[in-house]
């Protein structure tokens, strides 16, 4: 599985198993940046072991302070005024330096302490907290397709394709999956950062793949699913993989990559919740306009070639829900049909959304009930 560029990782555990003294941490910090999807990162000492990530912020000397970047590197900033601010706001375990060293998830702002265009999160708590009293929870299925590093889907033949879609979903066996050590290694790591990981598949598309995130509640959905697509990506770099979030990574009979968002509220997940949750679709529809816009980073193009009403999607100009049904806008769990409360599956978004931005309406159209 090792691509031409990949270094000798036994020479790199070499290091790795130096003795680290006890008042050195290495916390890496991690960003979104000016694309909106990908991930950017950095590491500095600190000289204790962090245990909140705000527990420094504006105060020299203590642990995770505010730091900074070249934003004119990272499409957030011009040079002449280049200094992007990052605040901390979650804290992870490192898998990869392991010990007590760090990942510290950040938001990107400006000098004055407000959020950068980029940055979604802000906006998406300030809505978590006036919605807090429904509880909101959230579970996303991130789907993704790994890369050769020439950009190929991993596996696939260099002058053909492989066979058509069928046994590769949920599948076993080497003609049927391609990079499940990729896989593994990034659950695991998953597992000891404290992301809330919850599964994973193979799924439709061969070289594609899938792991969900949640149940979470409020802000932490967009913390743990950046953080596991940080993970992914840092994972898939060790074998000499590369990893898309595109939505359609191959034109033709293949299927998209998506970002289904499962959702509910306290009175959704109650009994006789079911009423709930046909009020919070019925909204839905109302705005679906509003949501296909915020639900990839470039206002519904990526998903235009995905929600085509093949493929398991619905067609992105029509709003349609039905127990059961993947070629609708949203489902209905057969099981919480039967149940008559639960939740519900949003398989709008796009593989590339921000979960921030998804989160983020689905709480103002149900919970707080905006229009427009």
């Amino acid at each position: 599985m090792l691509g031409i560029n990949v270094t000798n990782k036994t020479s790199l555990m070499r290091y790795l198993a130096l003795p680290q003294p006890e008042d050195k941490v290495q916390c890496m910090y991690i960003w979104i940046d000016g694309s909106g999807e990908n991930l950017r990162a950095k590491t500095r000492t600190v000289e204790t072991v962090p245990k909140d990530p705000k527990s420094g912020i504006g105060r020299s000397g203590l642990n995770l302070p505010i730091w900074n970047f070249d934003g004119s590197s990272t499409g957030q900033a011009e040079g002449k005024n280049s200094d992007v601010m990052l605040h901390p706001v979650a804290l992870f375990n490192d898998p990869f330096r392991g010990g007590s060293n760090k990942l510290v998830l950040c938001e990107t702002c400006g000098h004055d302490g407000g959020p950068l265009p980029s940055n979604k999160r802000r906006t998406c708590q300030q809505v978590m907290e006036q919605a807090k009293e429904f509880k909101p929870w959230f579970g996303i299925e991130q789907e993704y397709t790994m890369l050769d590093t020439d950009g190929h889907p991993f596996g696939w033949p260099k002058n053909g394709f492989p066979g058509p879609q069928g046994p590769y979903y949920t599948g076993v066996g080497a003609r049927n999956v391609y990079g499940r050590d990729v896989v593994e290694s990034h659950y695991r790591a998953c597992m000891y950062a404290g992301v809330k990981i919850a599964g994973t598949n193979a799924e439709v598309m061969p070289a594609q793949w899938e792991f969900q995130v949640g149940p979470c509640e409020g802000i932490d959905m967009g913390d743990h699913l950046w953080l596991g697509r940080f993970l992914l990506h840092r994972v898939a770099e060790d074998f000499g993989v590369a990893v898309s979030f595109d939505p359609k990574p191959m034109p033709g009979d293949w299927n998209g990559a998506g970002a289904h968002t499962n959702f509910s509220t306290l009175q959704m997940r109650q009994p006789e919740g079911m009423k709930a949750i046909i009020e919070g679709i019925e909204r839905l529809g109302k705005r679906h306009a509003a949501h296909i816009r915020a639900y990839d980073p470039h206002g519904g193009a990526d998903n235009k070639r995905r929600l085509t009403g093949l493929h398991e999607t619905s067609s992105i100009d029509d709003f349609s829900y039905g127990v059961a049904h993947r070629g609708c806008s949203i489902r209905i769990p057969r099981q919480c049909s039967d149940d008559g409360c639960g939740y519900l599956e949003d398989r709008r978004p796009a593989s590339n959304c921000d979960p921030y931005c998804v989160t983020e309406m689905l709480v103002r159209t149900v919970c707080l009930n905006e229009s427009g």
